[in-house]
């Protein structure tokens, strides 16, 4: 989940720790360079467009009332008709969207999303016109590479959507890889500039997972690369596990169920090494070396 604004100075690189210490589970999440703080409450937007991308679709809103979000935070997203109204009162609660673009210069965003089930059915339907109640921006961000370090971006389905907004805020950056299940999926593609592209049925591109193309771009390169990434909950944790392995820094936004967006219901709590985080306030974006597994319970779809 994620966003953040497009200086055109780019962001400042990190300095490479000499330890990499989690931050206690109790403690609350520090200011960071990588939130920017929402406004409070919620607020009604204009859906300005509605594109298709093959299995994906794209809403664009005007923002008028809201920071500029920065990469990797989120927003709680609702219809403002129609929500908590169909079979079964459904859907009720808003659903937690990462930023695909929120261009510096006016105040769209974008999110992309796939319908699978009554919330982002409901906002499928969505066209011009139309009002979407959002809050946020919410969570934190990705943080600038390391010193010497080139960003690698790696992305799965929807989960694209924060690295689109990244890859436009990153000065350099290697060249994306992402991953879908087929070809109708990978359509969405094209919202990133000059990926590589893996379907796990070899409708396009590579015949297999995005961490066969990952393997192939680090191959010699293991100090020179920091890993960026966001997808399927088996698709972090096979992320995770390469760059453990190869003791490359990686940066994973994850995602879990959330019903406030802002801590006070404890329904995105996950395990690190250091104990239970928030994902909606110590997250989505999480150092890598901070997880035991990507494979947690309560997150994906």
């Amino acid at each position: 989940m994620s966003a953040g604004p497009a200086a055109s100075a780019g962001p400042a690189p990190r300095a490479a720790p000499t330890a990499h210490a989690a931050p206690a589970a109790s403690a609350a999440p520090a200011a960071s360079a990588v939130r920017t703080p929402a406004p409070f409450g919620r607020r009604a937007v204009a859906v300005t467009a509605r594109e298709r991308h093959g299995a994906y679709t794209l809403l664009r809103c005007e923002d008028a009332g809201g920071p500029r979000p920065r990469a990797g935070q989120f927003y709680m997203l609702s219809a403002a008709e129609r929500w908590g109204g169909g079979d079964g009162e459904r859907p009720f609660l808003p659903r937690a969207f990462s930023v695909l673009r929120a261009p510096a210069e006016d105040r769209r965003l974008d999110f992309l999303l796939e319908d699978v089930g009554p919330g982002t059915r409901r906002l499928d339907e969505l066209r011009p016109g139309d009002r979407l109640h959002v809050v946020g921006p919410l969570g934190n961000g990705f943080e600038p590479p390391r010193e010497r370090r080139r960003a690698l971006l790696v992305g799965g389905g929807v989960g694209i959507a924060p690295l689109a907004i990244w890859q436009d805020q990153l000065e350099d950056s290697t060249r994306p890889l992402l991953g879908f299940r087929d070809r109708a999926r990978a359509a969405a593609a094209g919202l990133v500039s000059s990926a590589r592209v893996a379907t796990d049925d070899g409708s396009f591109g590579h015949h297999g997972v995005v961490t066969d193309l990952m393997r192939q771009e680090i191959a010699g390169r293991e100090s020179e690369i920091e890993v960026y990434a966001c997808g399927p909950p088996a698709m972090l944790e096979a992320v995770r596990a390469v760059c453990a392995e190869l003791a490359i820094p990686a940066q994973l936004a994850l995602e879990a169920g959330m019903a406030c967006g802002f801590g006070a219901c404890f329904g995105c709590v996950v395990p690190t090494r250091a104990g239970l985080v928030r994902l909606c306030l110590d997250g989505p974006v999480l150092d890598a070396d901070r997880l035991e597994s990507a494979l947690l319970p309560g997150t994906g779809h």
